[in-house]
Formats: structure tokens, sequence, C-alpha cells
């Protein structure tokens, strides 16, 4: 009896349109009775739960990832003409890769020479860097350099100093950064003196008030033509851009 109960309401709940799917209308018996056959039916079919778990962890990304271009969106000025991030690749690149960073990043130091690989295969990208430093004092003070640097002596002398500044592997200090300098041909002192100015100032503050706009906590972050990628892409950099190009159209 209690089996044929069970079935009727298993059937009954397949087969009723979800709106229609009362279960406040049901006795207590037939309630109970209905809430084992579930149990037993998810006991006896676990993959039924983790199909559900994976369906809706895909609707939540498939969200983030739709709100996140949103982002993009409402932001496209400050992201991709800003009018202080240093610009390199192709800047007539029919793509644009943006790239918050942190000098003190393991994962910035990691993803480096991606990067600079595919920019350099592709041969049409842009690539526009963002100093975001996050990571404590030592970060600031790099980032504060680079600007600096890039402020002073142009954008030839930022990139080598920003490669630099990722081989090194010892503290972030005057002393080293100076080393730096002198190893560069630059002029260490008007670095030095230019690092705690508004100017420098000014556009770290602006990358940070927009990082905070767009609910950037971490380095690295990429923004690829509309998408915004929270980290190293899973697939490797050259094919997060190959997907995005295809979606493009």
């Amino acid at each position: 009896m209690k089996a044929l109960m069970t079935a009727a309401l298993m059937t009954a709940a397949l087969a009723t349109p979800a709106a229609a799917f009362d279960p406040a209308s049901m006795t207590e018996a037939e309630r109970a009775a209905f809430g084992e056959a579930v149990r037993d039916y998810i006991m006896q079919n676990p993959e039924v739960l983790v199909e559900s778990l994976n369906a809706m962890e895909a609707k939540r990304l498939a969200n983030e990832a739709e709100n996140d271009k949103l982002l993009v969106a409402a932001n496209s000025a400050e992201i991709f003409e800003d009018g202080h991030s240093w610009i390199g690749g192709n800047p007539e690149g029919d793509l644009t890769i943006v790239e918050f960073i942190d000098y003190r990043c393991g994962y910035c130091r990691r993803v480096a020479p991606e990067v600079d690989e595919v920019v350099a295969k592709d041969g049409n990208i842009k690539l526009i860097l963002k100093e975001f430093p996050i990571l404590g004092q030592e970060s600031d003070l790099a980032s504060r350099y680079a600007i600096a640097v890039k402020q002073l002596a142009g954008g030839d002398s930022y990139k080598s100093v920003h490669d630099r500044l990722y081989a090194m592997r010892g503290a972030v200090t005057i002393e080293s950064l100076n080393a730096i300098s002198q190893e560069l041909g630059l002029d260490a002192q008007a670095i030095v003196q230019r690092m705690n100015t508004e100017e420098v100032s000014a556009e770290i503050r602006k990358n940070r008030q927009l990082a905070e706009k767009m609910q950037i906590m971490g380095t690295p972050t990429f923004v690829i033509g509309p998408e915004l990628l929270r980290g190293i892409p899973s697939t490797g950099l050259a094919s997060a851009v190959e997907q995005i190009r295809a979606a493009q159209g």
C-alpha cells in the first residue's frame, strides 16, 4: 500500500506543472510519503544531485559573467581611455587587453611572460597596464616608482622598469629602486623626488577608484574586449583571446 501511494505521489508531482503542484494541500501522510520517496530517489540516483549542483554553479557563473560585462560597458572610458596608463602592443589593434597589476603579486609575475608572448605573437592586440598596488608598502613603492619613470622618462623606460620589477626577488626599497635606475641609465634622484607627488598619487587613486567600481579585489585581473576575467584564465591567455574574438564574430 505504501509503495503504491509513494508511486502515485511521485507520478503526480512529475506529471503536474510546477505551478499547480501544491505540497500544502497534501495530508501529513502524503507529505511524509512524498518526502521519503524523494529521499529514496536521490539516494538511489546520487548523480541527480550532482547534476543539479553543477547546473546551479553554471547558472551562477553565467550570471556573474553577464554582470561583469555590464561593469565593463559602464566603465569603458576609464578602462580603455584613462589617459595615463601605459599602452603597448599594437595601439591600433582590433582587441584590447587591460591588466590590473601588482609587482609583488606572484600570479602577476607568473603570467607576465605569457602576456608578452600573446601580444607579440598576435600582433593585433593593444595592451594597457594599470598600476593597482594592493599588497602592502612594497607594492605601493614599486608602483610609484614605475609610474614616476613613465611620467619622467616615457613608455619604453616604463616597460623596462616593469620587467625589472617583476624579476626582483629581494625587498623593494629606495636603495633597490635606485639600483634599477642606475642599471637602466635613469635619473634616480629625479625619479625618487617624483614618486610622492600628486601626479603619481592621482594615477594610483584613479585606478583604485575604477577597481572599486568594477568590484576588482585581486591581481591579476584582465579586461579582454568586453569580458572581465578575474585571475589568470584557466585555459590560458591565448585561448581566452581566441574565444573572445570568436564570440565577437
